[in-house]
């Protein structure tokens, strides 16, 4: 079972969206437990991040959901965000929050159908290789397909993601062990690099995305042949 939120002020457009979720869940014989809030402060307040995907109307009083949706996006990588609109010129700014679709009012099945489908796509898509960490701000969920590299300064952990930095207390031994599962690599004793954002080895440096980080010279070996071996097993099963 699914965990859908709404967060519409409009009782009507409320409703109108619980009756299509339940219409696709009678066709394509899902199950979905449907929370309803009803402005964007009641939905944020201690926000738990258990949900799939997130119906956020853009125009509510006490805050839009626009501003909503950036916070959301500090609390939750991996949640599939559908805005809900009457004006065509606010959908287009859900795309800076990786929105993967915009619904415009009166929200028709159809359109509907087709866009919490590949909401649900791209939820699971990203939850697979989801881990959580516990942040000043609470729980957050981050998707190791965005992680490009982990980072310890002085028992501070810098989660390095392409379109943010999230930074909390911990040791990197535990880190590795959770994500050694999604083929991250240990290249010296202060980072954990995830092999699809490497661009480059020269010597004993690694570019990561935009950054070149170091290779330690004991751990430059065991390094290239565990990378190696992990690039020759993304061929096998790609064949």
């Amino acid at each position: 079972m699914r965990n859908v939120a709404i967060v519409e002020d409009e009782d009507a457009a409320a409703e109108a969206l619980k009756a299509h979720i339940a219409e696709y869940a009678r066709l394509n014989g899902r199950q979905f437990k449907v929370d309803r809030f009803h402005d964007a402060v009641e939905f944020l307040t201690d926000y738990k991040p258990l949900y799939s995907v997130v119906f956020m109307d853009i125009q509510m009083p006490r805050r839009d959901g626009m501003s909503a949706a950036i916070e959301l996006r500090t609390l939750d990588k991996t949640v599939s965000i559908i805005f809900i609109t009457n004006l065509m010129q606010y959908a287009q700014k859900g795309y800076e929050v990786d929105a993967v679709a915009y619904l415009l009012k009166p929200v028709k099945y159809f359109d509907f159908a087709l866009k919490f489908g590949k909401a649900l796509d791209v939820y699971v898509m990203n939850a697979g290789k989801a881990i959580t960490v516990n942040t000043a701000n609470g729980l957050c969920r981050i998707s190791t397909e965005k992680l490009m590299y982990v980072e310890i300064v002085r028992h501070r952990l810098y989660y390095h993601l392409v379109d943010d930095v999230i930074e909390i207390t911990g040791v990197l031994y535990k880190v590795e062990e959770e994500l050694r599962q999604f083929g991250f690599l240990r290249c010296n004793q202060c980072y954990l690099v995830n092999p699809k954002f490497i661009v480059s080895i020269k010597g004993l440096a690694v570019q990561v995305g935009n950054e070149t980080l170091a290779i330690s010279r004991p751990r430059r070996n065991a390094f290239l042949a565990e990378l190696a071996a992990r690039y020759a097993g993304a061929e096998g099963k790609d064949d």
